[in-house]
């Protein structure tokens, strides 16, 4: 903008300074026209006088610098010139001036002359004689006095040239200098160009209207990292050329990458032939989905194109974590599998003694023995179908009625229950510990501890012990149950509270169980909040403690 003003105020001075200067040289010709006319006068006047009253001998002796004196005779005849031989001049009876004299007493004239490129000025006055005296001068154009007077307009062109230049730049820094120093953060408060006031109010809304989109755009974009970055499932956003621009905590953990990701080919996060063949169809433009299996956990990943006016300008992969999904599905399969295999054992065995019954095929000495059959079948049946009953009660986490137990009285209640088992195999048992309440479901606390002392006794070698003891501890209360059986085996501890799990199957079947006493177990302590821990060794038997939190465990 300096520049730009600074040509304009210059040219604008050089044009006035040549315009001044044109008009300066017009009105001067003029004026010295006028002078020089006016003296050229005067010296015919003069010289006629003087040629009257002296003849030749004015001429002798006479000066004439600057001007030209010729005497001429009534028929043109040149008697005297003062810048030739008169005798070598041509008539001048024809030359306008004298034609003028010799008619009124006083003639002029004025002829250029192109090649000199000088105008030269006559007067003329007839004598008393009849001759007539010619005076002429010679008068330069203005092109002519111009270029006479070369140096010194020269001078004043280059001194008015240089001092416009000068007066031109600081005049235009100056009137660009407040422009500069405007504050641009705070328009309003600037003091400036009148001028520029509306244009300072318009940049002072447009500020605050950006300062309240950028809020808006920042509050958005909080919201959204709160929102992704709280998600469970991963998200990442690629460009078109399938580079990271968003990757959320979710999918970092997922997919085992760090935030430096961003910017970064997703080719090198994830490598999967599947993901990549999502991302083609996403390409393609259509919505891609497949399950990919990373680190023993299995997701299902999302691939979306994003369309801005039906072009692609990224795209969405959503990845969610079905470890879970698939694990409970392939339980809910093997659940299935062995409920339908627990049922059809003791049926067929109910079946066959009834149909052996009913044909008369058995001897009347071996009815009471089928019937028994068929009894403690029926039993088993009623026991397996309690216990599935309870378990779905618990996955269903229907809320149940709590009251304050006593855990040491119902641990003695259970053991009881058990005890003419254990009498039966010579294994003794004792409850033992400090009384403790804990504020729970009365008939879930009475199944934890009637299934850990039943297997206690089920799982022991004859002649063995079980310890049953309630603890009293500063945040919780433990029951724990220890016993001298086979106990079991490290690669078989994880899984021992799945349901129908056995360890030794045929045992199990032996000793009446379901495979779902431990099972209930963990979901009846899971609803009262707590947590089993459980130390075996095979041979050298097996300790379970079940720990209850303390706000849930008040002193009795």
């Amino acid at each position: 903008m300096t520049k730009k003003i600074f040509r304009s105020v210059f040219a604008a001075s050089l044009a006035v300074m040549l315009a001044c200067l044109g008009a300066f040289m017009g009105v001067l010709y003029r004026y010295f026209s006028g002078v020089q006319q006016t003296q050229l006068r005067a010296q015919t006047i003069l010289a006629a006088q003087g040629v009257a009253g002296q003849g030749m001998a004015y001429f002798k002796d006479l000066e004439s610098d600057g001007c030209r004196i010729t005497w001429v005779a009534a028929d043109g005849r040149v008697l005297y010139d003062t810048g030739a031989d008169a005798a070598a001049m041509e008539n001048h009876a024809q030359r306008q001036e004298i034609r003028q004299a010799l008619e009124s007493g006083w003639g002029e004239s004025t002829r250029f002359s192109d090649t000199l490129g000088v105008r030269t000025l006559y007067r003329a006055k007839r004598l008393p004689d009849g001759s007539v005296v010619r005076v002429s001068a010679a008068q330069y154009t203005v092109w002519a006095l111009v270029l006479g007077m070369y140096h010194p307009i020269l001078f004043v062109v280059l001194l008015a040239v240089g001092l416009s230049a000068f007066l031109a730049n600081r005049l235009a820094k100056h009137v660009v200098a407040p422009l500069n120093s405007l504050d641009m953060d705070h328009p309003l408060d600037n003091d400036a160009y009148e001028e520029i006031a509306p244009l300072l109010t318009r940049i002072e809304s447009q500020h605050r209207r950006i300062d309240q989109q950028m809020r808006q755009l920042q509050q958005r974009r909080d919201e959204f990292s709160a929102v992704v970055g709280s998600m469970n499932e991963g998200l990442v956003l690629l460009n078109p050329q399938g580079v990271v621009l968003s990757i959320n905590t979710a999918a970092s953990r997922m997919l085992a990458a760090g935030p430096d990701c961003v910017g970064r080919s997703f080719l090198t996060v994830e490598r999967s032939s599947l993901v990549w063949e999502l991302v083609k169809q996403a390409d393609a433009g259509s919505r891609a989905e497949g399950v990919l299996e990373l680190g023993g956990s299995r997701y299902q990943v999302d691939v979306s194109p994003v369309l801005s006016e039906g072009e692609l300008v990224g795209k969405a992969i959503l990845i969610f974590d079905v470890t879970e999904k698939a694990m409970a599905e392939e339980q809910r399969r093997e659940f299935t599998a062995n409920v339908s295999h627990e049922l059809k054992t003791p049926l067929q065995t109910i079946m066959g003694s009834a149909e052996l019954i009913e044909n008369g095929l058995a001897k009347p000495a071996d009815v009471p023995d089928f019937a028994g059959r068929i009894r403690s079948e029926s039993a088993r049946l009623v026991t397996l179908i309690d216990d599935i009953i309870r378990l779905s009660q618990l996955d269903e986490g229907t809320d149940l009625p709590r009251e304050e137990v006593e855990l040491l009285a119902l641990c003695r209640e259970a053991a009881e229950a058990v005890r003419p088992a254990a009498q039966a195999r010579d294994i003794s048992l004792e409850v033992g510990g400090q009384a403790a309440c804990v504020r729970g479901v009365r008939r879930l606390l009475y199944e934890i501890a009637y299934n850990l002392c039943d297997n206690a006794v089920k799982y022991n070698r004859d002649g063995g012990s079980v310890l049953v003891t309630v603890e009293r501890r500063t945040a919780a209360v433990c029951l724990t149950v220890r016993d001298t059986g086979i106990g079991i085996p490290p690669e078989h501890q994880a899984r021992v509270f799945e349901r129908f799990y056995r360890v030794d199957k045929s045992h199990s079947r032996q000793t009446g169980g379901t495979g779902l006493g431990l099972s209930i177990v963990k979901h009846a302590v899971q609803y009262h909040g707590g947590h089993i821990q459980l130390e075996s060794a095979p041979g050298r038997g097996t300790c379970v403690t079940v720990v209850f939190p303390a706000e849930q465990s008040p002193e009795a």
